[in-house]
Order: structure tokens, then C-alpha cells, then sequence
């Protein structure tokens, strides 16, 4: 099944964001947020922000309490896939190899994430042995 195209400019990007960390929030909730994130926007502005988000259905609200409560209606992980896939069909021709080697070799890793690059590929190669290996 093909992924949705996920649209989103960086201050949504940065909206859902804090939905995904922190779970359901008001408008009050995600300003505290971003601001503790370096991100200064108006109370007005991340409201804007959440009402696109809804239109755009990435998010969903909440209005039987006073303050309308927002929750991610999309997860990380979809989008993350989406951006991913546009990246590599844009960039490499669908081959998503490319992509995999420009960051080892461009990008720092912790030894924990070493670790599970190799337990992926140690994965791929026992499932890429044959039964007369």
C-alpha cells in the first residue's frame, strides 16, 4: 500500500511534535511546549497552527471541556515513513541503499545505535541465507 503524502511545513511539523512527546494538549498546553523548545510563537499562533492541523486531519480535538483538548490523529512513525519514501523516490530513484550508506558515512551514531544497525544487518543476513548455505 502506498503512504499519504504528508504535508507539513516545519512550525506544523514542530505542533505535532509536541502532540507526539507530550500526548493530548490544549492550545495553552502546546505554547508552554514550544516555547520551552526555543520555538516563540503567539497563543494565537499555535492555535492557527492546531486549527490546520485539523482541517489537514492530522490532528483531532476534543470540545466537551472548556479548553479544546488536540491529539495527533496520525502517528510519528506514518509520517516519518512518508517523508522517508518522497526522500528517497526524489533523491535516489526509489533506492533506498543510497540514503542508508550517505548516512553512515555523513552522520555520528551512539554506540547504542551501532549496536542496532548491526543487529539489523546481522538480521538481513540470516535472512538472506539460504537453506544450502
Amino acid at each position: 500500500m502506498a503512504l499519504k503524502q504528508y504535508e507539513l511545513g516545519d512550525a506544523e511539523l514542530d505542533v505535532l511534535k509536541v502532540l507526539w512527546d507530550h500526548g493530548p494538549a490544549t492550545v495553552r498546553d502546546v505554547l508552554a511546549h514550544l516555547h520551552r523548545r526555543g520555538r516563540r510563537v503567539a497563543y494565537t499562533t499555535a492555535q492557527t497552527l492546531l486549527t490546520r492541523l485539523e482541517h489537514k486531519s492530522f490532528v483531532r480535538s476534543d470540545k466537551s471541556e472548556f479548553a479544546y483538548v488536540y491529539r495527533a490523529r496520525v502517528t510519528r512513525d506514518r509520517v516519518t515513513r512518508s517523508r522517508l519514501d518522497t526522500l528517497v523516490k526524489q533523491l535516489y530513484d526509489g533506492a533506498a541503499g543510497p540514503l542508508v550508506l550517505q548516512l553512515i558515512r555523513t552522520e555520528r551514531f551512539t554506540p547504542q545505535e551501532v549496536d542496532q544497525l548491526q543487529q539489523l544487518i546481522d538480521d538481513l543476513d540470516v535472512e538472506g541465507e539460504s537453506p544450502d548455505d
